[in-house]
């Protein structure tokens, strides 16, 4: 298993923007069938500041996740140009399950 957590910061005004598209982004990352999980989470008194936390069986379906073209159209495209990746880490579990 492959996790990736990533945090995001909407810039100024684009809040609520940037909560659309990570939803859009959620629903089609979640259909992936490599994707184990995939939730979007929003700061509770910072409504600019974001992270998601991702689940995927293996690298491979993780590269895939990257060249989809949902990915390409939200967060390559759409999500760059209204906030931006503060922050990305790879992890794996210490034990398989």
């Amino acid at each position: 298993m492959v996790v990736l957590a990533v945090t995001w910061t909407a810039n100024p005004g684009h809040e609520n923007e940037v909560a659309e598209i990570f939803t859009k982004l959620q629903t089609a990352s979640r259909q992936e069938p490599g994707c184990l999980m995939y939730t979007v989470h929003r700061h509770k008194t910072d409504p600019r500041h974001f992270f998601i936390y991702e689940q995927y069986r293996d690298q491979a379906a993780l590269e895939a996740h990257r060249n989809s073209p949902h990915f390409q159209e939200y967060a390559v495209k759409a999500l760059a140009s209204i906030g931006e990746r503060t922050q990305g880490n790879l992890y794996s579990p210490l034990t398989a399950d």
